[in-house]
């Protein structure tokens, strides 16, 4: 194998947006929706479009620092500069540490790397399930074997819009933030991208509309056809869609969707962990072997160490597989939330650097400033708060400061004396 040290700017608008929906789309929306459904009930509604507001924000937030400053490490970058270097060390490792263990949640449902061009399976399935969904809510539709129908009705006549009053709509939002984990992806691209000052900004102006289209809309049709309480209690949600569109193979169509999801999710995070790793290893952040590329501007190392971390998600599946998922979720929220958590803060300390005259040539400014950003800091606080307080995702907090204070003693012993 050729190798070399630099990467390529060979990304297109195509490519970013496959990505983005690659790493975003996956066993979160098509297995976590039916844990956060029986957490929340219909209101699990108003907690993706709470989470995607924000997450939205954070978007922006990014994409202003990626279009004034276009660089491989992104945010590992941006939090070493506008926060401190040891900010910067623990996001970019947090970062490669969520990719690795949304992997591994991916693996679960299946564990084969193949091309990002499989996006468009699990797209156009979403498509078809919200349009066949809408036909069944115009026409009507029992449900065999049940005293229950289809209808919009379902949202508030089995319990209520609350079913399980506050606390279960707050428990929800780490499952719900667990599906949107990936999506910041869209900074890292843009050391790779040919015009980031376009790029960027037409990928993360589009976050909302799939945000309505990928998870609200589906989950809206979902709990439309079905009564939320039987949702998940006799199989997957999505099969129970296919056998009401009569589809008889349903079984078998959703597992080709489901493992076209991982799939492409699995290749999304190994881009992402890979160009991560890449421009840490170039500022001795990291190991000096993943900066190497292959002829292509492929950062070969991290590929290699992803698919050997891949097999321990199947060995959790085999040695615990009641509540792997569960776990590996919990972990990755932790994980998902502290990156978009620096990503913010970050944000706030390009400001104070810049002064105003900077700030009013920003090509991509983030919106509703400075409310929006502080809202969307405290969101990530909240959903941090409450990963701790609930029993089932606790550990996840556990192992989040095990992880953080391991990290602090590799910047003592490793970094900081390199960097002095």
């Amino acid at each position: 194998m050729s190798q070399t040290s630099t990467l390529k700017r060979g990304l297109n608008n195509r490519h970013i947006r496959f990505l983005a929906l690659g790493s975003a789309i996956g066993t979160g929306l098509f297995y976590g929706s039916a844990s956060a459904i029986q957490q929340a009930g219909p209101s699990v509604l108003l907690a993706y479009m709470i989470a995607g507001i924000a997450i939205y924000i954070v978007m922006r937030a990014l994409g202003e620092m990626a279009v004034h400053n276009p660089v491989s490490d992104s945010f590992s970058h941006y939090a070493s500069e506008y926060i401190s270097p040891f900010a910067g060390f623990t996001t970019g490792w947090t970062y490669v540490f969520e990719m690795v263990i949304v992997a591994i949640a991916d693996v679960t449902a299946f564990g084969i790397y193949m091309g990002f061009w499989l996006s468009i399976v699990k797209v156009t399935a979403i498509i078809a399930m919200i349009l066949g969904g809408f036909g069944i809510m115009l026409y009507g539709l029992h449900i065999p074997h049940t005293e229950f129908s289809s209808g919009i009705s379902n949202l508030w006549t089995h319990g209520g819009f609350f079913p399980n009053g506050i606390a279960g709509f707050i428990a929800c939002f780490s499952v719900v933030v667990f599906a949107f984990g990936g999506i910041e992806i869209i900074g890292v691209t843009a050391g790779e991208t040919k015009d980031p000052k376009v790029a960027i900004p037409q990928a993360i102006n589009a976050v909302p509309f799939r945000i309505l289209l990928f998870y609200v809309l589906t989950i809206f049709v979902l709990m439309s056809i079905f009564p939320w309480n039987q949702i998940g209690s006799h199989g997957s949600p999505f099969v129970q869609i296919f056998e009401s569109l009569g589809i008889k193979s349903a079984a078998a169509v959703l597992n080709i969707v489901v493992i076209t999801a991982a799939v492409s999710a699995i290749n999304s995070d190994v881009f992402g962990a890979g160009r991560m790793m890449y421009g840490m290893a170039i500022k001795g952040k990291a190991p000096t072997s993943f900066a190497k590329t292959s002829r292509n501007g492929v950062p070969f190392m991290t590929v290699i160490v992803m698919a050997s971390v891949l097999l321990v998600g199947v060995l959790l599946n085999y040695l615990i597989p009641e509540n792997v998922f569960e776990i590996i979720a919990s972990i990755a929220t932790f994980a998902t939330v502290y990156v978009w958590l620096m990503i913010l803060l970050a944000q706030f300390g390009m400001r104070k650097k810049l002064s105003t005259e900077e700030i009013k040539k920003l090509d991509f400014p983030v919106i509703g400033w400075p409310i929006a950003p502080i809202l969307a800091t405290a969101f990530m606080i909240f959903v941090i708060a409450m990963i701790g307080y609930f029993p089932a995702s606790r550990p996840a907090l556990y192992v989040g400061a095990i992880w953080l204070a391991l990290l602090a003693v590799a910047y003592q012993l490793w970094v900081k004396p390199r960097s002095s």
